[in-house]
């Protein structure tokens, strides 16, 4: 039986700046669930929203209209306090640049979100282990994030976005500070993950990043524009689909989803 985890409905967003030049909406209506278990990734080129999106549902943002739900909790009412804690238990967050504290080792990075959950530290090293072994970093969590390579700092990232066993993992251009071959890890590290039942929505240009995912999002001025499922298409099949879906939304050829 399928379970709805994230619902996105009417999400308009209008940013105004302060010297009273013209508003740009970032969002005109973005409406879309997702189901547990799901990997979704959202495509769409720069100053269409995808950021814009992301931020919204992670909480970072709010929006100027409509509402985001997680298992049915409204992120978008929530106040600073409420949407801290509750983006901390519920919601893993993956960045480009990684943001990792330099001053901290690996393990005191990837270990920061259960210290500021008040979680004892016998829980904090049983959940270290295996998520540490897995994603092959158990060598370098005495090291520091200057001493290790991008690979290994996305790694730790992606460790810290998953030692509070969220319901969501969000991932902004996740392989854009990657060489091709740490991408490739990383991306076969997304597919084992969602396969063993963790919901993943990814926000990326790179068709590659996209192939890899079950179902893929467009968004095109603010909207969403159209939408694939992968279904049984191998990576190289979803890759084709996606770049003919590219063309086609730039040179007008696809209708509104």
């Amino acid at each position: 039986m399928t379970h709805v985890l994230l619902e996105v409905n009417s999400l308009k967003k209008i940013y105004t700046t302060r010297f009273g030049g013209n508003p740009v909406q970032a969002l005109v209506s973005v409406s879309f669930s997702v189901e547990q278990g799901e990997y979704i990734a959202i495509m769409g080129e720069s100053g269409s929203g995808k950021t814009t999106l992301l931020n919204i549902i992670a909480g970072f943002d709010k929006p100027t209209s409509g509402k985001v739900l997680l298992n049915g909790r409204e992120i978008t009412s929530m106040n600073e306090k409420e949407i801290s804690a509750f983006r901390r238990n519920n919601i893993g967050f993956v960045f480009q640049d990684y943001n990792l504290l330099d001053t901290f080792s690996i393990q005191d990075n990837i270990l920061l979100p259960l210290v500021l959950a008040g979680r004892p530290y016998t829980e904090m090293y049983e959940r270290l282990k295996p998520i540490a072994e897995k994603l092959r970093i158990s060598d370098i969590l005495s090291k520091y994030p200057y001493e290790v390579s991008g690979g290994q700092k996305q790694r730790a990232a992606i460790a810290r976005a998953f030692i509070t066993k969220p319901q969501l993992i969000l991932a902004d251009e996740p392989t854009g500070a990657l060489d091709s071959h740490s991408s490739e890890e990383l991306l076969r590290l997304f597919a084992e993950i969602n396969n063993e039942g963790q919901t993943i929505l990814v926000v990326t240009h790179s068709i590659k990043v996209a192939s890899y995912a079950k179902r893929v999002l467009f968004i095109k001025d603010g909207e969403i524009f159209h939408q694939i499922y992968k279904g049984s298409m191998s990576n190289d099949e979803m890759y084709q689909k996606i770049s003919d879906t590219l063309t086609m939304i730039a040179t007008g050829g696809i209708r509104n989803a």
